[in-house]
């Protein structure tokens, strides 16, 4: 194992920056009052599309990755991530992809790519490649970093900041940058204050009274991670797996301390513990979700809908939401009656009742359908006329007529004939139907992707 005094670190030095640092812009005259560097000069975000082949929101995640997963009507996961970057005015942004990637290369390449980020500004997606040093996938965090090293450190920047690409939240980055070049630490990570003791799948920090971190165990299941109880006295908080982490030492524990190891947050981190490197924590007390579930997604789609009170708000003036323009006509609406629900560009709504609902864009619903408490995800394209194989004859992309939908997720492109009742009848809370078109997971039933339900079916 290396030990500490075969580096050496220099800690960021100056006075301390103003406790609201928000930089604008590299003009803003904030920055004469700082002696940090603007974070869009500064300061570059790795942010990971996906994690691990084993998603914890499947069937949603069978042809795409989580941080694809559409929310909300018109935007995808990823969408708040990135507009969290953007919105705290970092803008070199690297998204590393690997599982399920064609439909968020896509989409980050779309959306961003011609985004005014700023001179020097940029998203970059980096798929899973080989090479002839290394001919295989990515096969964790910290390889895939190891890997990119060349990529990454193209610009001169101070600081990486890594975050999981598939989380509903919205943060201030700069605050966390500021604390962490306040603090002089060598990584700082982001901590939920508000579920202490509380392992949400990123590992639980124990911190002193100065937020410095004391130990870290990864899961609660592996006694083999648990605290020594008299070792060290603090408060214990889970991590968000967010973290900042300066650059040499990124280099440092990657290239020359772990070489070999592969994942972030359960090899690298623990190892920068045991090399008594410094290691702060961030509090963190505002909403946060980090889609653990199918019931957790569906929450979240739920709580959007909401008009007071709503926990993430999509509407933020003053740090808005930013997905792809889609160029989309308006949504029509012929004699449909439509309460407290979300309706995305470019659908076709009849004579049909809407409820509780995230309609998601190109949505058809036929005349009498009732949608109560779902989100639909809608359509990439327009289908009139339905297909011309097999069962699907005649019954095109949408919800047909006279059909009942009740607490449901209908993922994209699903064809829906007509009478169709999917209303969980027999209150199952757990099923695997997949070979049928569907799961339900929680009492929620998951059409899907392109699942053809037939005509006068019961769900």
């Amino acid at each position: 194992m290396p030990v500490l005094s075969s580096w050496c670190f220099l800690p960021h030095t100056g006075a301390t920056s103003p406790s609201s640092l928000l930089v604008k812009s590299s003009q803003n005259p904030d920055c004469l009052n700082s002696l940090f560097p603007p974070a869009s000069q500064s300061v570059a975000a790795i942010v990971f599309g996906d994690q691990s082949p084993q998603s914890r929101l499947y069937p949603l995640t069978k042809r795409r990755s989580e941080a694809a997963v559409p929310i909300a009507g018109n935007y995808r996961l990823v969408d708040a991530v990135l507009s969290n970057c953007i919105n705290s005015n970092i803008t070199k942004i690297y998204a590393l992809t690997q599982f399920n990637s064609t439909s968020l290369n896509s989409h980050i390449a779309r959306a961003y790519s011609g985004a005014r980020l700023s001179k020097d500004g940029f998203v970059e997606v980096i798929a899973a490649y080989q090479s002839p040093d290394d001919n295989g996938w990515f096969q964790g965090t910290a390889d895939a970093i190891r890997r990119c090293l060349w990529v990454l450190e193209e610009y001169p920047v101070d600081e990486f900041l890594i975050l999981p690409g598939h989380h509903l939240y919205r943060m201030d980055y700069q605050k966390l940058i500021d604390a962490h070049r306040r603090s002089k630490a060598h990584i700082t990570v982001s901590l939920f204050s508000t579920a202490k003791n509380e392992d949400l799948g990123f590992g639980i920090f124990k911190l002193n009274a100065q937020n410095e971190v004391l130990e870290f165990r990864e899961n609660e299941e592996d006694s083999n991670h648990h605290f020594q109880a008299n070792k060290h006295v603090g408060d214990e908080f889970p991590s968000m797996g967010i973290y900042v982490i300066n650059r040499d030492v990124m280099r440092m524990l990657l290239t020359e301390a772990f070489p070999n190891v592969n994942d972030l947050k359960s090899q690298v981190i623990p190892g920068a513990i045991s090399l008594g490197l410094k290691i702060n924590g961030y509090m963190f007390d505002g909403y946060w979700e980090d889609m653990r579930s199918i019931e957790a997604y569906y929450r979240a789609n739920m709580e959007a809908i909401r008009r007071a009170n709503a926990v993430y708000n999509f509407y933020d003036r003053d740090s808005p939401l930013y997905t792809l323009p889609r160029h989309l006509p308006p949504t029509l609406v012929r004699d449909a009656v439509i309460t407290d629900s979300i309706i995305g560009d470019g659908c076709i709504l009849s004579k049909c009742r809407i409820k509780g609902t995230v309609v998601g864009i190109r949505t058809r619903i036929g005349d009498n359908a009732v949608v109560e408490d779902s989100v639909i995800m809608g359509s990439d394209t327009y289908d009139h006329n339905g297909v011309s194989d097999g069962e699907a004859i005649g019954i095109p992309i949408g919800i047909g007529d006279g059909s009942h939908i009740r607490k449901a997720i209908i993922d994209k492109h699903t064809r829906i004939g007509k009478n169709v009742m999917i209303i969980n009848k027999d209150n199952v809370q757990e099923g695997n139907m997949e070979a049928n078109g569907y799961i339900i997971s929680a009492g929620i039933i998951v059409v899907i992707r392109s699942a053809v339900i037939p005509d006068g079916t019961i769900l």
